[in-house]
C-alpha cells in the first residue's frame, strides 16, 4: 500500500444554507475576475489609459468567458446530447449544471476583445493586440484559479499513477491514485502569470506588441497539449482517438501564439500604450499701433 498518496475527499461546497451552497469552484472563479480587475487597474494607471473603462471591460470579460466556455463544452464535447433533444438544448443555458471548456472561453474572449478594442480603443490610444497582451497576463492567473477549483470539484484528473503525489479522488469512487492534472495545469498557469507580469514590470519598454499574448498562448496551450496525454477521457468518443479533443483544440492556439510572436518581431510596435503629444495652441499675433513719427 502506498502511504504517500493523497486521499482527496474535500467537500466541493464551502457552506450550505438551505438549498443554497457556496462552492470552492465558484469562489475561485469569481476571485480570478476580481484579481484581473486589480491587475488591469495597475496596467491602466501605469500606461495612462482611462480607468473608467475597467467596469465595461470586466462585464465584457465575464459574459464572454461564461458564454464561450459553456458553448465550447456543449459543442466540442457533447454536441449529441445538447443538440439532440429539447431537454439537452435547454441545458445549454444552465452553466451551473457543469461543463465549461477553456478553448471555448478563449475563442469568446478573443472575439469580445476585438469588439471592445473597436468600440473603445481608438479614442483611448490602444488597439486589439495591445488589449490581448494585457489580457493574457490576467487570464494566466484566472486560469490557475479555475484549475484549482476543478481540484475541489474532484474533476478533470489524470490516469493511474504510482508517483508519491497521486490523488485518490474518493468522492468519485476512485480507489487508485490518479495524476492531479488540475495541479499540473494550475501551477503551470500560475508560473506563466508570474513570468509575464515580471516581464511587464521590468521589461515593458523593451517588449513589442503581441509578445505577451504570443508567449501566453504558446506556453499555456503547449502545456495543455502535453498534460492531456495523461488525462482520463472526458467523454466516451475520446477513448478511440489518438489525440483527444483538448489536444486537437490546443493546436490552433499554439500556432496562433507563434504567429503573434512573429508579428511582434516583424512590426516592432511598442508594447506600451502610445499617446500622441497634445497639440499646442498657436499664439495669435498681437498687433500694436505704430508709434507716431
Amino acid at each position: 500500500m502506498n502511504m504517500l498518496v493523497v486521499h482527496w475527499h474535500v467537500d466541493p461546497a464551502i457552506l450550505h444554507i438551505g438549498g443554497f451552497e457556496l462552492r470552492w469552484y465558484s469562489l475561485l472563479f469569481v476571485s480570478g475576475f476580481i484579481l484581473g480587475w486589480f491587475i488591469f487597474s495597475w496596467f491602466f494607471e501605469r500606461e495612462k489609459v482611462d480607468k473608467k473603462l475597467l467596469d465595461p471591460l470586466l462585464y465584457t470579460l465575464l459574459i464572454c468567458t461564461i458564454v464561450g466556455a459553456r458553448l465550447g463544452h456543449c459543442l466540442f464535447y457533447q454536441p449529441d446530447y445538447y443538440l439532440g433533444s429539447w431537454k439537452g438544448f435547454l441545458e445549454i443555458f444552465m452553466p451551473w449544471k457543469g461543463g465549461l471548456a477553456s478553448h471555448g472561453g478563449t475563442i469568446a474572449l478573443i472575439l469580445g476583445m476585438w469588439w471592445f478594442a473597436n468600440h473603445y480603443g481608438k479614442k483611448n490610444d490602444f488597439d486589439f493586440v495591445w488589449l490581448l497582451d494585457h489580457l493574457a497576463i490576467a487570464v494566466a492567473f484566472a486560469g490557475a484559479f479555475i484549475r484549482f477549483g476543478n481540484l475541489f470539484n474532484s474533476e478533470i484528473y489524470g490516469d493511474v499513477t504510482n508517483l508519491p503525489w497521486g490523488f485518490i479522488f474518493e468522492l468519485r469512487g476512485e480507489t487508485e491514485p490518479k495524476h492531479p492534472t488540475q495541479l499540473y495545469e494550475g501551477f503551470t498557469y500560475l508560473l506563466l502569470g508570474f513570468a509575464l507580469i515580471g516581464l511587464y514590470w521590468k521589461k515593458l519598454d523593451q517588449m513589442y506588441r503581441g509578445m505577451f499574448v504570443g508567449i501566453f498562448l504558446t506556453v499555456c496551450f503547449g502545456a495543455r497539449f502535453l498534460i492531456e496525454f495523461i488525462k482520463e477521457p472526458q467523454v466516451a468518443f475520446e477513448e478511440s482517438m489518438t489525440l483527444n479533443m483538448g489536444q486537437l483544440l490546443s493546436i490552433p492556439f499554439i500556432l496562433l501564439g507563434i504567429g503573434f510572436i512573429v508579428y511582434a518581431f516583424v512590426k516592432k510596435i511598442p508594447a506600451r500604450a502610445v499617446h500622441p503629444e497634445p497639440v499646442k495652441a498657436k499664439k495669435e499675433a498681437t498687433h500694436y499701433a505704430k508709434p507716431l513719427s
